[in-house]
């Protein structure tokens, strides 16, 4: 009996390998279900996911786009109410002198960034524009010039001109001593969102209270509403770039908006002004990308699997191995498909982080008005200092001394590079990236901005007394802005002192818990503290300024983290105090190191 146990090993054999076969065609069946499952939901959640952060992109360039629009009307709409305040063209509506309206307005519209400024009498008749073709022009029936007469506020309305475009103006009356002289108006220049907004693939408007086109990346949407806008877009332009792939793509995500029969992604968001609304329409190019690159890993990977099970079950007859083969021949194939679809993916992501930077981009530009306008104040100040140069160096040359002749020609030359510098500094602003804030040494600084003064003081006789630390003073700046922001205070200063006999001062430098810097004059002093900072606001005689020195000085300096303030002296004069925060290399490094963490 003990024979017959081990008679039959081959059939315990047969059977050993039947089941072992049976358990892999098994486990075949269950990897090729668990495969179809997995990619199913795959697809599914990640397109949730993917189109959820597209959208949430889509709502930061949104409320991007938003911001900045709200920006410029909020910061348009002071200027009627500094321009309906400024003495001259007060006297010019009481005088009925216009000679040198149009000029004046033609020096603010830079200034102010805005698209025209004009003046209207108080019969509604243009007398002042910066735009020339406008004089003459009768508003009397215009409600920007109806309602600003009636209102004591400043008045927003939104015209329509011939061509279809749009024309947003800020109106409001001019009075003094409680008579009405005329209407300022001021036309804010929101055209140049819509050409920015054309740079990039999304397709953007924006409607009124009563969801009226205004702004647009089409022009031929303004006027309508959104839904006749979009049945009659046009066969080239955004938003057939936009939704031009997204045939099909919404098998798992529900389309919030068609457009000519095609699926976009629809965004809205609210502006914080009348009621307004902007709208954008994405494509899901990004998203099909993005899950089709991390579907085709999947796939590689369960193609893996299922070589290695076919190699396992086939690899006794030579009819499986050819399929084997087959299977890896398509394998590579496979292989080659995705890294062409893994490259078009980086493609796209590369384009995407341009798009994000132009966009990024378009905010600066939205404040370049404002940084333009201080340039070309400061840029008055080595202009004088040139002219001052040049006159001394043509008397040292009839004087036969061209050592000293020279030394100031050297002088000028420094001014010109010193006016190249502060042009620069709008031109750096207006590309992308930039220097930003350097760590430098106030001590330098000062003594640039005395050197620039330095002909001026000497004809003058001013007596310059420089009390400076010994010792580095060392802050996070911008040079250039804190030497234009001194050489203003001691121009002022120069100018407070012209008629005192014995003019003198005094210039201070020392740090503690904050840098200080005084500038302390020995004139008659401020008499209104209140205002000194305030845009137009001048103690010069008129045509000597316009008010902005002080203005501007003082948003540099805040710029910088510090403060600008003035009082007066209890011994007679002026005194102009700068508090900024002293650079601390450990502090940087610190956050720096925070930064970098998260």
């Amino acid at each position: 009996m003990a024979d017959n146990v081990d008679q039959n090993p081959f059939k315990k054999t047969s059977r050993f390998g039947g089941a072992f076969a049976l358990s892999l065609r098994v486990g075949f069946v269950a990897l090729v279900v668990f495969a179809g499952v997995t990619l199913w939901l795959s697809n599914s959640i990640l397109t949730n996911r993917f189109t959820a952060s597209t959208k949430n992109k889509a709502e930061y360039r949104l409320a991007l786009y938003g911001g900045n629009l709200l920006s410029e009307l909020q910061r348009s709409s002071i200027v009627p109410q500094l321009l309906a305040r400024d003495p001259e063209l007060i006297g010019a509506l009481n005088s009925a002198d216009y000679s040198t309206s149009t000029q004046r307005l033609i020096s603010f519209v830079d200034e102010i960034g805005a698209a025209s400024l004009m003046l209207l009498d108080i019969e509604g008749r243009t007398v002042a524009s910066t735009d020339r073709i406008n004089l003459g022009a009768l508003h009397t029936d215009k409600g920007h010039f109806v309602d600003a007469l009636k209102s004591s506020g400043t008045i927003f309305s939104v015209t329509k001109d011939e061509g279809g475009g749009n024309h947003f103006i800020y109106s409001r009356r001019i009075e003094a001593q409680n008579d009405l002289l005329g209407v300022i108006l001021v036309e804010v220049d929101l055209q140049k969102f819509e050409r920015a907004w054309a740079g990039v693939t999304d397709a953007v408007l924006v409607t009124d209270s009563v969801g009226e086109i205004m702004l647009s990346t089409e022009p031929k949407w303004r006027g309508l509403t959104e839904d006749v806008a979009l049945m009659r877009q046009p066969p080239q332009g955004a938003i057939e770039r936009a939704m031009r792939i997204t045939e099909g793509w919404t098998t798992f995500v529900p389309a919030d908006a068609y457009v000519q029969g095609e699926a976009v992604m629809r965004v809205q968001g609210r502006i914080a002004f009348r009621g307004w609304q902007i709208t954008s329409f994405t494509a899901y190019s990004s998203v099909r990308d993005r899950v089709n690159g991390i579907l085709a890993l999947e796939v590689m990977a369960f193609a893996v699997l299922f070589v290695a099970l076919f190699y396992s079950i086939n690899r006794r007859t030579v009819l499986r191995m050819m399929f084997f083969q087959r299977e890896s021949l398509e394998l590579r194939s496979l292989n080659s498909r995705l890294q062409r679809e893994i490259a078009a993916r980086e493609r796209v992501q590369r384009d995407l982080e341009v798009v994000e930077q132009s966009l990024a981009q378009s905010s600066k530009l939205a404040a370049l008005g404002e940084m333009s306008a201080a340039v070309s104040h400061e840029l008055n100040q080595p202009l004088a200092a040139m002219k001052t140069y040049m006159a001394g160096a043509v008397l040292l040359l009839k004087r036969k001394r061209p050592e000293e002749a020279l030394a100031a020609f050297h002088r000028i030359d420094d001014l010109i590079e010193r006016m190249g510098a502060i042009t620069k500094q709008l031109k750096s602003y207006a590309r992308k990236g930039g220097d930003g804030f350097k760590v430098f040494d106030m001590r330098d600084a000062v003594a640039s901005s005395l050197g620039m003064m330095e002909p001026q003081l000497r004809q003058s006789n001013v007596i310059v007394h420089k009390v400076l630390s010994d010792t580095d003073v060392l802050m996070m700046g911008d040079r250039m802005r804190m030497e234009q922001v001194l050489v203003n205070l001691l121009r002022n200063a120069l100018d407070a002192t012209k008629t005192i006999q014995s003019p003198e001062i005094e210039v201070m430098l020392s740090q503690g818990d904050h840098i200080l810097v005084q500038v302390r004059d020995n004139g008659h002093g401020i008499d209104d503290l209140e205002n000194l900072f305030e845009p137009f606001h001048t103690t010069k005689p008129s045509g000597e300024g316009v008010g902005l020195g002080l203005a501007i000085s003082s948003g540099f300096v805040k710029e910088m983290g510090g403060r600008l303030t003035a009082h007066n002296a209890d011994g007679g004069g002026a005194v102009f105090e700068i508090q900024l925060p002293i650079f601390k290399e450990q502090s940087i490094e610190r956050d720096y190191l925070k930064v970098g963490t998260e």
